[in-house]
């Protein structure tokens, strides 16, 4: 194993680096939530916030975060991007659950921060249907997300969303995909994003649409990833484990 494949595992498989990374997955779904829930309230609460602005913030802090932390965590702050890299064989199983808690916990601390400051001014954020049915919402929904899952997959390095390229394919997917459905079903596509709001306000009326469709989705995508570029190489399937760079370290160590 040459010493480039050593540098090139991402940092944040090592065991080592794994707090740092479930911290990361907070504080970039608490930001996250803050800027996409918070946009809803703040239109409610002062008329000054349009629609298209509303849906454009997340996909741009999205975009931020994918910068400043992607080499961090993998940036995934969505539970269907996590379980998605996992399926793919490019993310560790013995991690989903520690990710996903971490993200449901930014979400809820970003809720819960927002409606400490204003109330319960548009459903303290919530991602909620209009003009839609039930079996509307979730077709949308899983839909949305199939794309996104896609889009993050296609341009995303190994486990994790790092560098320009995939920051501005998400961030614009996600502003794009709110400018269309965002009136609908305020576009979601994150499990995260809405259970935070729905667990603050305490309305789990639609919650179960939502995070449903998000997984359906993420899975999907999976399926079209596959279609698209067949299956994950050997080197991927190590890294995922965390071998490949334990393999490089012994035999450095035994050079």
């Amino acid at each position: 194993m040459r010493e480039k494949d050593v540098k090139d595992t991402p940092a944040f498989l090592d065991p080592k680096n794994e707090f740092r990374a479930l911290f990361a997955e907070c504080w970039g779904t608490f930001l996250l939530v803050l800027v996409g829930a918070g946009a809803i309230m703040v239109a409610k609460i002062t008329g000054e916030v349009s629609k298209g602005m509303e849906v454009v913030a997340p996909g741009m802090m999205v975009m931020s975060v994918i910068y400043f932390m992607g080499a961090v965590s993998g940036a995934h702050i969505n539970p269907a991007v996590t379980v998605a890299f996992a399926l793919r064989r490019h993310f560790p199983w013995g991690r989903v659950p520690f990710y996903i808690a971490a993200q449901i916990i930014g979400a809820v601390l970003a809720a819960a921060l927002l409606k400490s400051l204003f109330g319960e001014a548009g459903d303290v954020g919530a991602t909620v249907p209009h003009h839609v049915d039930n079996l509307q919402l979730f077709v949308l929904e899983t839909v949305l997300t199939t794309g996104l899952v896609n889009t993050i997959l296609g341009t995303a390095s190994g486990p994790g969303n790092v560098g320009k390229n995939g920051a501005l394919a998400i961030g614009g997917y996600i502003a794009l995909s709110g400018l269309w459905a965002g009136p609908l079903t305020g576009a979601s596509m994150n499990a995260a994003r809405t259970l935070g709001p729905d667990i603050v306000r305490g309305d789990f009326s639609t919650t179960w649409i939502y995070v449903g469709a998000t997984f359906v989705g993420g899975i999907i995508a999976v399926c079209f990833e596959w279609l698209l570029k067949g299956k994950p190489s050997e080197h991927a399937d190590k890294e995922a484990q965390g071998g490949e760079m334990k393999d490089a370290k012994q035999k450095m160590a035994n050079a």
